[in-house]
């Protein structure tokens, strides 16, 4: 579906009648839907909700130009802000970032060997998490993640409402892309030729969200390794 505006699986009719199956969108570029057991993602949920609260928790994150993001975001690791990272929220309260756990390296490392196989596997472990909530009008523009010295594939997960996740390619924010529609639960995973391609969320679609979750809007936590 490169170049399509449309999303992989789409929202009609047929949408609740087929197993979605894994798909390679592009070479080191696999969506597993339905990934993380229910379970998990409420667990998962839980853990962002406490991450969240001050300090270094939920922010609006301004731009270079003096924009903002609509998308909120916390961090644990290192705090990503644009474009680099450091040891406290620079950009927010001051405060020195949550850390990692290891349980989310755990996390990570199984979801690169299911989509990508363990050789895929980085030496290093996963330091670094983005969590970004989405409201219903939030949106992403395209863009890399290149402020990491690591190669090691992202790993991004979704929790709550469904959205068009954009994959487009490593040279420019336009075509070619794929749009693919990711729910609660899903995963996607990036790396090797795909690691450095321009990536975005132009749409949500609220009230998509699973009603057992709890949730209204849409969580996507991004592992990554920081090579820092």
């Amino acid at each position: 579906m490169e170049g399509n505006d449309g999303m992989d699986g789409g929202d009609g009719m047929d949408a609740g009648l087929f197993a979605r199956e894994p798909a390679r969108v592009a070479p080191g570029a696999v969506h597993v839907p339905a990934w993380l057991p229910a379970g998990r993602g409420r667990a998962l949920l839980a853990a962002c909700r406490e991450w969240a609260r001050p300090p270094a928790g939920l922010r609006t994150v301004r731009t270079p130009g003096g924009g903002t993001m609509s998308a909120r975001q916390v961090c644990l690791g290192r705090h990503w802000y644009p474009y680099g990272y450091a040891p406290t929220a620079v950009d927010g309260d001051g405060a020195p970032v949550k850390p990692f756990p290891a349980w989310l390296d755990e996390l990570a490392r199984s979801a690169v060997a299911d989509a990508l196989g363990p050789r895929a596997l980085p030496a290093e472990p996963y330091d670094i998490a983005l969590v970004n909530f989405y409201d219903g009008d939030a949106r992403m523009g395209m863009h890399r993640d290149s402020d990491e010295r690591s190669d090691a594939p992202v790993v991004s997960l979704s929790l709550g409402d469904t959205c068009v996740f954009r994959f487009g390619n490593t040279e420019t924010r336009t075509r070619p892309y794929t749009d693919v529609e990711l729910r609660s639960g899903d995963l996607f995973v990036f790396g090797g030729p795909s690691r450095l391609a321009f990536h975005g969320v132009p749409r949500v679609h609220p009230g998509t969200a699973p009603p057992e979750l709890g949730l209204t809007g849409r969580l996507n936590i991004t592992l990554r390794v920081s090579g820092l």
